[in-house]
């Protein structure tokens, strides 16, 4: 039976000591041993990893990418040993959070004391943005989407869906009148966003069929919990998904108009991450704790920040 795990360890200590005897002074090994293992690792390789002088020791192409490779796997190696022996309690490490600012803000953040006290070995990087994360770019591991998942290579794993709403504030309506009509729009502060993928346009029902309905307001914000606020304010009109303005419409800050007009497209909610394979202990904590709780928040369970 080989060893390659105690095989890449020895190379890994050759590389980070600089030459075989300090690697086999850390190891508690003699040169001579440390030599013939990353021998033997090269024969099984069939490359050279290491161009050997008296002077110095430096890696070939294929060296560097088998200690990338190498320590990237001993380290995950460790951690499953150390997440398994202390269990799913114990597991530890950051774990880096992408979300809407209202998904963020309104579903995640109230359930993250309680995560805590479940699991206070694990840091959570919160990232809120309206933009759509890259997680391969930016070493995201879990990115909660609203809408179209269109990259095939990332599992999900599914929330609910999230309907859209034109709302407004109680005032804000005394003042403007209530919109009866699609063409009623133009008389009225449509409030926008600015990021790339927006468009300035609010499906409609209008004669039987669904239109594209340009608007226009004096608001473009680049996350959808600055145009709820302004909403609140009295400023415009809104397009929220129901989840984000649920509060507001049970307190009687914000009702919604043109329900008949409107066209009720529903989104997708998803958690998104790299996998399932060697999916590491403390991102696959977070996704069992979170995704119940979170379709329980979509499902309008107003229990779930207590859970």
């Amino acid at each position: 039976m080989d060893n390659r795990a105690g095989e890449m360890q020895v190379f890994v200590a050759v590389v980070e000591a600089g030459s075989f005897s300090a690697a086999a002074r850390r190891l508690v090994m003699t040169p001579s041993t440390v030599s013939k293992l990353v021998a033997r690792l090269e024969v099984r390789l069939g490359v050279r990893l290491v161009e050997r002088s008296t002077r110095r020791l430096s890696l070939t192409t294929e060296g560097h990418l088998y200690n990338e490779r190498a320590r990237r796997m001993l380290t995950d190696l460790e951690e499953l040993e150390r997440d398994l022996a202390a269990g799913s309690a114990g597991a530890s490490g950051t774990v880096r959070i992408n979300a809407s600012v209202a998904f963020g803000t309104i579903a995640i953040e109230p359930l993250l004391p309680a995560f805590w006290r479940a699991h206070p070995g694990i840091v959570v990087d919160l990232s809120l943005s309206d933009e759509m994360a890259d997680l391969y770019l930016e070493r995201t591991d879990i990115a909660f989407r609203v809408g179209g998942l269109a990259d095939s290579s990332l599992t999900s794993r599914r929330i609910g869906n999230a309907r859209r709403m034109i709302v407004a504030a109680p005032d804000y309506l005394e003042r403007m009148g209530i919109p009866e009509t699609v063409d009623d729009l133009d008389d009225h502060n449509c409030l926008g966003f600015n990021f790339q993928r927006a468009q300035p346009v609010w499906p409609m029902r209008t004669g039987g069929r669904i239109v594209d309905r340009m608007v226009a307001g004096t608001l473009l914000a680049n996350n959808g919990e600055t145009v709820r606020r302004l909403a609140v304010a009295g400023v415009g009109l809104a397009r929220l998904g129901d989840y984000h303005a649920r509060a507001d419409i049970a307190a009687g800050r914000l009702v919604e108009v043109l329900a008949a007009a409107g066209v009720g497209d529903e989104e997708q909610v998803a958690a998104l991450y790299l996998g399932p394979q060697r999916l590491p202990m403390r991102v696959k904590v977070f996704l069992d704790f979170f995704v119940p709780r979170l379709r329980a928040f979509m499902a309008e369970d107003g229990t779930h920040a207590a859970a």
